[in-house]
């Protein structure tokens, strides 16, 4: 059994964000190559964002510090400390309002026998 510090990593993370001349940073606290699921810390200073992209699986997005706004091309939604969003299955983006952590995670497709990778 595992136990992760996510207050401190959320520190070391919005740390290193702030450092950043992207102004994010990013550490995988579970998961890996292999894995079908994924928990990843993302960091973000105020203003800075992930632009549009997809999702490989399921996902949720947990709010563990600051306020975020989570977009479509249609809806957004915005979500602070504590919020536990679902993240749509179509293109999305993300904007840190203030300095923000998150913690992202993906159920990946599992591949193995009688499965296929892409499902």
């Amino acid at each position: 059994m595992e136990s992760i510090p996510l207050g401190t990593v959320v520190e070391a993370q919005l740390t290193t964000a702030r450092e950043s001349a992207s102004g994010r940073s990013a550490r995988t606290v579970h998961g890996g190559r292999g894995s079908v699921l994924r928990q990843t810390l993302l960091a973000l200073t105020a203003g800075n964002r992930l632009d549009d992209h997809d999702t490989p699986g399921e996902a949720t997005l947990q709010v563990l510090h600051g306020q975020v706004r989570l977009g479509t091309s249609t809806d957004s939604q915005e979500a602070t400390a504590g919020d536990l969003l679902t993240i749509p299955p179509e293109r999305h983006n993300l904007l840190a309002v203030v300095d923000s952590a998150v913690l992202l995670t993906v159920a990946l497709p599992a591949a193995g026998p009688g499965r296929d990778a892409q499902q």
